[in-house]
């Protein structure tokens, strides 16, 4: 019997068939337990199913199928009930806009993965299990600290090949049609460090400020709400949460180098579910979370005649000498918006540079206009010439393993910041003998 409008009967049955795994003998308990005492009807019901579905249907195509066997004895004895069928619900019409893809149960977002539900279960790992484990080969994530120039070293978690390969199309199907604030230029398509730097070019003073500890700093509840804004269902929400975050094992937190007593807030943020830095879902992970941080800023500034730009953890902002007279509240407001969001500005890295000194941001001089410093720009041609003269072993006093690639990618830098200048230096690296 076909109806526009399923009975509660069928959209009952339809929910208890979708909120576990989509194996025979999974449907046939549930059913029972939605529609007791059916027998074999159920089985013929369940038989149907899986002829017609290999993995877990949407959910209109579900009822549609449902709905063409007949369900009249279902109400005799309706069991258990499953609370009707999750749906999508995007709060509000830019997320409906979005077209995101659709799944409401687990079972569909393991077949969209192209995983088992028990393999989800594994690697979205919501009860830390595997952080836990003394084996590394039981563990999602390679962890190393990581030397810097400057400063101490950094942790990189990086996921596994199986994890990598699903949180790469979580990034590029599901995140990439997300927008961030529009003040966000890094991890953005069409966007760069150029585009971060322009706005603040020609400006009387210009701001700059490190969030610390960006990534360790954006907790798992933080992205529970975003995937729930865009409307999955709190199960799905989830386990796209478990996919995307991680908890360090405290034996290698244990195992950090140059220990501090100062490390307790970071050690804090790392014991708890978090964003890793080396995932591929990171970095616009952390640009959606930070959307109220971005919009409280950009309207601060706005309010003092400033501008405002966010490269990942670098925040930028410039303005007109009213703007300069009034800085040191804007330091005060800057601080207290970045900690109320859950982020902390590295009082260390906060530069002030006013018209009469260099102004940088990233490494780009924004005095008048985007342009590369005339020191690492003589620098980078003198390097080019020796290797040109002397040939390019004499040159990589680093020893590094490909010098030719490091030298293709400051040559490309530089053609990316300031073309004129760029050229000149990629004419000389032409001409060196590899």
């Amino acid at each position: 019997m076909a109806s526009a409008r399923p009975p509660f009967p069928v959209v009952n049955l339809a929910a208890a068939f979708l909120s576990g795994r989509w194996t025979a003998r999974s449907l046939l308990a549930r059913g029972k337990q939605a529609w007791p005492e059916t027998g074999q009807w159920m089985r013929e019901v369940v038989r149907r199913l899986m002829q017609t579905f290999a993995v877990p249907p949407p959910t209109d195509e579900l009822l549609r199928v449902l709905m063409q066997i007949s369900w009249r004895q279902a109400y005799r004895g309706l069991g258990r009930c499953y609370f009707g069928l999750p749906a999508m619900k995007p709060a509000g019409a830019p997320a409906a806009a979005w077209q995101l893809p659709e799944f409401t149960t687990a079972g569909q977002l393991a077949a969209w993965l192209d995983v088992s539900p028990g393999q989800l279960d594994w690697l979205a790992d919501v009860r830390g299990w595997t952080g836990k484990q003394a084996s590394t080969k039981l563990r999602h994530y390679v962890c190393t600290w990581r030397a810097r120039r400057r400063g101490r070293s950094r942790l990189i978690e990086s996921p596994k090949a199986s994890l990598k390969r699903i949180q790469r199309r979580i990034l590029h199907e599901i995140l990439d049609r997300i927008p961030p604030h529009d003040a966000v230029h890094g991890f953005r398509r069409g966007r760069s460090i150029v585009t971060y730097a322009a706005p603040h070019a020609g400006q009387r003073i210009v701001l700059r400020f490190d969030l610390r500890e960006f990534f360790p700093s954006v907790r798992a509840a933080r992205i529970h709400a975003l995937f729930r804004t865009v409307g999955y269902p709190d199960e799905v929400a989830r386990l796209l949460t478990g996919l995307c975050t991680t908890i360090t094992p405290s034996d290698f937190w244990d195992q950090r180098p140059e220990p501090r007593a100062s490390d307790d807030a970071l050690g804090e943020r790392l014991r708890a579910r978090h964003l890793p830095q080396g995932a591929p879902t990171s970095p616009a992970l952390a640009n959606l979370a930070a959307w109220h941080l971005d919009v409280r800023l950009a309207a601060l500034a706005k309010s003092f005649g400033a501008r405002y730009t966010r490269y990942a953890d670098d925040l930028a902002f410039s303005g007109d000498q009213e703007f300069a007279a009034r800085i040191v509240a804007f330091l005060a407001a800057v601080k207290n918006i970045a900690d109320d969001e859950g982020f902390a500005p590295n009082s260390r890295k906060t530069r002030v540079m006013r018209r009469g000194g260099r102004q940088r941001v990233t490494g780009i001089v924004v005095n008048d206009h985007v342009n590369v410093s005339r020191t690492a720009y003589d620098e980078l041609k003198a390097i080019l010439h020796n290797c040109r003269k002397n040939g390019p072993d004499a040159e990589n006093r680093a020893e590094l393993r490909d010098f030719r690639a490091h030298l293709d990618g400051r040559v490309t830098w530089v053609e990316h910041v300031n073309a004129p200048r760029g050229q000149r230096l990629r004419r000389m690296f032409n001409e060196i003998r590899w």
